[in-house]
């Protein structure tokens, strides 16, 4: 499988650099493994070979990659931590933004779920509960615990096998991993992340499409009763027609 797409942009060596991020963030990359030559990466993203050094360079002197010298040299997955300086995202979103961020996610998120129950192989099953795994051992690694967050979203988006719906819910899930940063969290919130992911993918697995609202109203709703309590950010009301079935049992400030 290629992993990557040509740059198609000015800002080449930005892009190049953010693909591979992505592909480590999405568990598409782990550790130890070991990436396409220096030639094969700039035919595939269609640039330079100074310029994909460049991307290389930054990316190793983070500690994400390394170059091993032969008999089995080559480039290496050194670190699945992103450190926050590579992730320029999270400079684009402005508090008063929050709220449109965490309503777009109520409309979109519960039907790529639900489309995930009914599309899911056995393998994206698999990826789903090693990612909740790998979430209940950092719980107390706020930074790692926060990619595997993300890798978990965009891994039930790919369980729909529909290219579209992965490519909005990258842009969804940036923003939205902005929101979570800036998010207080305590002690005891990891843990019942970990939990309510638990139930999400348990819904996902039985394909019920009501289960699966039911589990991701819990999911959506938790986050948005952290930003309302903080007093910042009062979320907009959606239209009726757009609540979910459970509408009369959840506050009326969703």
């Amino acid at each position: 499988m290629t992993l990557f797409k040509p740059v198609r942009t000015r800002r080449t060596f930005e892009e190049a650099l953010e693909q591979i991020v992505d592909a480590i963030q999405a568990g598409d990359l782990r550790v130890g493994d070991r990436l396409d030559s220096e030639r094969a990466l700039s035919t595939q993203m269609e640039i330079s070979r100074p310029t994909l050094r460049e991307a290389i360079r930054i990316l190793s002197d983070a500690g994400v990659v390394e170059l091993r010298s032969r008999p089995r040299g080559g480039l290496f997955v050194r670190s699945e931590r992103i450190p926050r300086e590579l992730l320029a995202r999270h400079s684009e979103l402005r508090l008063s933004e929050v709220a449109g961020v965490l309503q777009a996610r109520r409309l979109f998120e519960p039907r790529v779920a639900q489309l995930a129950g009914l599309c899911a192989t056995d393998d994206d099953i698999d990826a789903l509960r090693r990612t909740v795994e790998l979430q209940s051992e950092c719980a107390n690694d706020h930074s790692r615990a926060m990619q595997l967050d993300y890798r978990f979203h965009l891994l039930i988006a790919r369980a729909t096998h529909n290219a579209t719906v992965v490519q909005q819910m990258r842009v969804l899930l940036e923003r939205l991993e902005i929101a979570r940063d800036m998010t207080p969290r305590g002690p005891e919130d990891a843990e019942l992340e970990v939990a309510i992911h638990e139930r999400t993918l348990k819904a996902i697995m039985t394909g019920d499409a009501e289960r699966i609202e039911e589990a991701m109203d819990e999911h959506l709703s938790y986050l948005e009763c952290i930003w309302e309590e903080t007093g910042r950010v009062r979320l907009r009301r959606v239209p009726d027609f757009l609540l979910s079935r459970r509408s009369d049992q959840v506050p009326a400030a969703r």
